[in-house]
């Protein structure tokens, strides 16, 4: 029975203790403001405050995964619903989008073994992460990937949406990666894409799919 219930708490509220640093501060601060209410007697403000707190420790949430890929296999980089999938500005190039909700885990993930290309950030506007003008307009952060020992890619780019106006970027250029390790951060609703060689690869995710980053296979070397 004890240890029922252990395995309940653990499977709830595991997450508590996978909280990113990030996370924590924004708790904090909610934390002491809802204190701060709650001595004062604004119960209902306090209330609110408190809710906000525990969301932002469930938002920046990062969970333990073990990441197991094949070599051919190219790792999913975030948690989401798979927008579309297809070829946009590049003839030779399919992208894979993946919108993030806010209750969705927030962290990036590298794609494959291999190493960090050059970094392109460019400023842009917030809107909503599912608008198809988001990927063009909105505010964004690409960071090139490429295969260990290869010119083959598997770029992830990092997008803002109307609550997110944040990005964080975890690795610098010429830095080597493994798959599935972090690799960055948007807060709160947002978008991350996921440039891929056409020709080189076989995309086996599906528009509307439910991925996890580090878990979920997104496509296939040929």
């Amino acid at each position: 029975m004890l240890e029922d219930f252990q395995r309940t708490l653990a499977k709830c509220f595991g997450w508590v203790f996978t909280v990113h640093s990030t996370g924590l501060r924004f708790f904090s601060i909610a934390l002491l403001i809802a204190v701060f209410f709650l001595l004062l007697g604004f119960r209902v403000i306090g209330g609110l405050c408190l809710v906000i707190a525990c969301f932002c420790a469930f938002f920046f949430r990062i969970p333990k995964i073990n990441v197991n890929f094949s070599d051919d296999e190219i790792c999913c980089p975030a948690d989401g619903t798979v927008l579309s999938i297809q070829t946009e500005d590049d003839p030779n190039s399919v992208v894979v989008r993946i919108f993030l909700s806010i209750f969705d885990v927030h962290v990036q993930r590298a794609t494959v073994d291999g190493r960090v290309g050059e970094i392109f950030y460019h400023k842009g506007q917030f809107l909503f992460a599912n608008n198809p003008d988001a990927a063009s307009k909105n505010e964004r952060n690409l960071i090139q990937l490429f295969k260990k020992d290869s010119d083959r890619f598997a770029h992830v780019e990092q997008l803002t949406g109307a609550i997110a106006r944040r990005i964080e970027c975890w690795v610098k250029p010429g830095q080597e990666v493994k798959k599935g390790q972090l690799i960055g951060l948007v807060r709160f609703g947002s978008q991350v894409a996921v440039y891929l060689p056409k020709n080189a690869v076989r995309v086996v995710v599906k528009e509307g799919q439910k991925v996890q980053a580090g878990n979920t296979v997104l496509a296939l070397w040929k």
